[in-house]
């Protein structure tokens, strides 16, 4: 699908939507393709994220109701909760094709300009990861947002010569994981913004009991409720979780996700009651063991599991500390009683400081400056 900087998905069927191919239980397509088969089609089709689907129905139903492109869309959160599938969904109520590329891959203000003349009256542009597009390549784009218009720059130093380029009324949809990156003159020109929140175990529930029936897989009720409860509230994760147990019930079970097989693959992959990872874990396990609950700074928290400072502080800290597992403190990270209980060990009992000597913020040296 990809060509360049840039691809384009071009919806074939009757009804303007490219018909979902449901693999089989022996897994014969790749995982890209099985996860591209299990995305909703339509509005209607999509579980959870009701505030932003109802709001986007209506942005969408109203601009075909005046046969205009609609405004701007902005979609943000965390990643795996579904932006991709709310940008092809876009297209498809609108019944019009969608260019696809994303922010790291337009590096300069010229592959902007290039996607850009290369648009249809109508089509949806998706930048996916949008914050992280070239300062030169988001001036561009300002003017083409509001003015659907950009200026090619031809020749060098004093001989160069802007030339206007009309572009026909298109509509951007970006997404993007980090929404306080954006310069507020691009956030500002998209028309509607929409926050995807993480999902209820109940609303993952419903999507992988839709996606077992696109994958053939005979699936309990039980064992679909043990997978969406240690998924993250995160439908990429519960889907990639339900292809694992299938692999399990295939390879050593009856073919059926039912509750001992689901129980037996989730502890195979290292996944727990909790939805925590082999990471996760070794985090806590740190923190308690190792520096008796904290606070300890993410650097050394990092060399103690044996990572790297940035994939802790973005990968597992994150759900840690929206579980309740870490507390982000002035000194440093520290272990809660969720977290003591989790690991099976005592909370031991603090300290009181001796009167008249507060204890000093330290850092990862052990300086009196503190470094989170």
């Amino acid at each position: 699908m990809s060509q360049g900087y840039s691809s384009e998905i071009r919806q074939g069927a009757p009804d303007g939507i490219e018909t979902a191919r449901v693999v089989d239980a022996a897994g014969s397509e790749d995982e890209r393709t099985v996860e591209a088969a299990l995305r909703p089609r339509r509005l209607s089709e999509f579980p959870g994220q009701n505030r932003v689907c109802d709001q986007l129905s209506l942005v969408l139903e109203a601009a075909r109701g005046r046969g205009s492109a609609p405004d701007h869309i902005l979609l943000s959160g965390p990643p795996g909760l579904g932006k991709t599938t709310l940008a092809m969904i876009v297209a498809a109520e609108l019944e019009q094709p969608l260019r696809v590329t994303s922010g790291p891959a337009i590096q300069h203000a010229g592959d902007l300009a290039a996607v850009l003349s290369s648009l249809d009256e109508g089509e949806v542009l998706f930048l996916d990861e949008i914050h992280r597009m070239a300062r030169a390549a988001e001036e561009m784009l300002y003017l083409a947002m509001e003015d659907f218009r950009v200026d090619v720059i031809v020749g060098k130093g004093a001989g160069a010569t802007a030339i206007p380029l009309q572009l026909p009324p298109f509509t951007v949809v970006g997404a993007t994981t980090r929404a306080g990156l954006l310069p507020a003159p691009l956030r500002d020109r998209f028309g509607f913004t929409g926050h995807l929140d993480f999902y209820a175990p109940a609303e993952l529930s419903v999507i992988l009991h839709r996606s077992a029936g696109l994958l053939g897989v005979p699936a309990d009720s039980a064992a679909i409720d043990e997978i969406a409860g240690r998924s993250r509230g995160t439908p990429r994760i519960a889907n990639r979780l339900l292809r694992r147990v299938r692999d399990w019930a295939q390879v050593h079970g009856n073919g059926r996700v039912d509750l001992p097989a689901t129980q037996a693959a989730l502890d195979l992959f290292d996944v727990d009651a909790h939805g925590l990872d082999r990471l996760d874990r070794a985090v806590l396990d740190a923190l308690c063991r190792k520096y008796g609950g904290g606070p300890v700074g993410i650097a050394t928290l990092a060399v103690a599991v044996g990572e790297e400072s940035e994939t802790v502080e973005t990968v597992a800290e994150p759900f840690l500390v929206r579980q309740g597992f870490i507390v982000r403190t002035a000194r440093g990270r520290t272990a809660s009683a969720l977290a003591w209980e989790h690991l099976g060990l005592v909370a031991p009992a603090s300290p009181a400081a001796p009167s008249g000597q507060p204890t000093l913020p330290l850092d990862d040296q052990g300086t009196g400056r503190f470094g989170a």
